[in-house]
């Protein structure tokens, strides 16, 4: 059960290690092309199609007949990864040992929907995926398995997610192999220390140049690719939007330095509300994102210039 780009690395382990998948269920096409017309199935659904496995895309599962067909496959257990429905007690409690999750944090730390982008926007040193059996709470069954990697400074979501993805499927077909002999021992969450990571809302990608240069540089990172953290300015032909994927701290750059959101030279060397930030990689609006130093060959940035 999954949906986007992370689920397909442990649905094509599970396969590899020949585990028989009884069926597959992932979100429903969602409207595409340039004219939204074209359906584009998840890639779960490509993948599962490419190795011929029966997929199943309900709106809910909350139905009494979903409940019916849910429990018909006789699953020994469901597999749960970034699926992006709300699994009910009656599915939940269909397959014979129960609905094994893959969260991509250090559990009880970034429970909920975006683990990977707040780990980073929050600067954390260190994350990691977990097998955990499910509840019907939010993230809060007991963990199965671990396995934890560093975040690098200047990181983005992109590469860990990356990152996170394989390293789970390794971790799934681990916990597959040990379940029916049971040897996965399940441990309960600790209960303080939990936090929770919201849904990435549209006006967090705003940056906001008043914060300190470390905060500017999470949020840039941690929202990189998706959906992008930006700022407008005008370099000549009316306000535009730049998305920032790519940043680093300026080096010895400590103390206040001027009007935040000022650049500091030519080079995209950015004041924030204490330090600053240069820019690595940049997108303007409707193109392909950019090193820094294409984007100053064809726009010129003064020091001075005010970005919102």
């Amino acid at each position: 059960m999954g949906t986007p780009d992370f689920s397909v690395p442990v649905l094509e382990a599970i396969i590899a290690a020949e585990h028989e998948v009884v069926a597959v269920y992932t979100r429903a096409p969602k409207p595409g092309g340039r004219r939204g017309l074209d359906l584009t199935p998840s890639p779960v659904q490509v993948c599962a199609e490419k190795h011929g496995l029966k997929v199943f895309s309900p709106k809910t599962l909350r139905t009494e007949e979903e409940a019916t067909l849910f429990a018909s496959h006789a699953a020994d257990v469901a597999v749960v990864v970034a699926y992006g429905l709300i699994l009910p007690k009656p599915i939940l409690d269909a397959p014979a040992k129960g609905c094994l999750n893959l969260h991509g944090s250090l559990l009880p730390r970034w429970r909920g929907a975006a683990p990977i982008q707040r780990a980073i926007m929050a600067g954390d040193s260190e994350t990691g995926v977990m097998v955990m059996r499910m509840e019907e709470g939010l993230d809060t069954g007991p963990v199965g398995m671990t396995a934890r990697i560093p975040i690098a400074p200047d990181m983005t979501a992109g590469e860990l997610h990356d990152q996170l993805s394989p390293l789970g499927a390794e971790l799934m077909v681990d916990a597959l192999s040990a379940l029916p002999e049971n040897k996965l021992t399940f441990t309960p969450q600790a209960e303080e220390g939990v936090t929770y990571a919201h849904k990435i809302d549209k006006a967090e990608a705003r940056i906001d140049w008043t914060k300190p240069a470390h905060e500017v540089h999470n949020i840039v990172r941690g929202l990189s690719p998706f959906p992008g953290a930006f700022f407008e300015a005008d370099f000549g032909k009316g306000v535009e939007r730049v998305k920032v994927l790519r940043s680093t701290l300026a080096e010895g750059q400590g103390a206040r330095l001027g009007a935040s959101g000022t650049a500091l030279d030519g080079a995209l060397t950015i004041a924030c509300g204490t330090g600053a930030v240069r820019l690595i990689e940049v997108q303007r609006s409707g193109k392909a994102p950019m090193s820094a130093q294409d984007f100053l060959r064809g726009t010129k940035v003064a020091a001075g210039m005010a970005l919102k």
